[in-house]
């Protein structure tokens, strides 16, 4: 039997550089696709069983063009990471129109673009989808007015990828990642936000890149063959616990 092949979006760092290594630990080859090129080429150096593809998942010609390169490359596609995204806080009242659609071209646009673009090789694979939303887009909170509402509306694609695609034997799966630490949260949480983050996620720490890396796979997984439209919160707890006010644990 063939090896599967997952192609992974925004893979040259933190939760999508992992979910490739960890791919690669359970046999499957991986497409790396990202739009820094040197990012890309510096951190899959040494990686076995990859290529690498550079595309701004916010063109679609660009989508097109990489996933036929994908598809000749690797003769196939079994599963789709959508896990490319970005970020930029603000108040509503001072976020400009060009702010909000950087984050959906590539948020929300390049996630559908992406999985579109994929369909007729998921098709003869019976493979799977998984998209990268955010805690942020099942929580409001202040400051994230564009990027909350992105990550809602990759849920939501999700259920409607879900219901649309089961019939032709596709799944579609949404992974919410909590509080992560990388090094970039490392770098910018100072130690009274990572203190209000332990006080308000229910298993008191940050979960790690690997842990979310572990989600992703199990969901592209044939252990996963009748798991579609699930919406899995991989955040200690956090959206669970609702008003986890301290003064109310007591």
């Amino acid at each position: 039997m063939p090896e599967k092949v997952a192609l992974i979006t925004g893979a040259a760092r933190g939760i999508g550089l992992e979910t490739a290594r960890l791919f690669i630990e359970q046999g499957w080859r991986v497409a790396l696709v990202d739009r820094d090129s040197e990012a890309l080429k510096e951190s899959t150096d040494g990686l076995n069983e990859t290529s690498s593809f550079i595309c701004d998942i916010s063109e679609p010609k660009e989508v097109d063009s990489m996933v036929n390169k994908v598809t000749s490359t690797f003769g196939r596609i079994d599963a789709v990471v959508n896990n490319a995204g970005v970020a930029d806080f603000g108040p509503i009242e001072t976020t400009d129109f060009a702010q909000w659609r950087k984050i959906m071209q590539t948020n929300l646009d390049g996630t559908f673009l992406v999985s579109q673009a994929c369909l007729p090789t998921l098709k003869k694979t019976r493979g799977a989808i998984v998209n990268i939303a955010s805690i942020s887009g099942l929580r409001a909170s202040t400051l994230r007015v564009a990027y909350g509402t992105s990550k809602a509306a990759v849920i939501q694609l999700t259920k409607q990828q879900a219901v649309e695609l089961g019939e032709i034997g596709v799944r579609a799966n949404c992974v919410c990642p909590g509080p992560v630490r990388t090094k970039l949260s490392n770098a910018v949480h100072s130690p009274e936000i990572i203190a209000s983050y332990h006080d308000a996620i229910p298993l008191n720490r940050y979960g790690s890149e690997r842990e979310i890396a572990e989600v992703i796979t199990f969901l592209c997984s044939d252990k996963a063959s009748y798991v579609t439209g699930q919406i899995i919160a991989s955040d200690g707890g956090f959206e669970s616990a609702g008003v986890g006010l301290p003064a109310l644990r007591t």
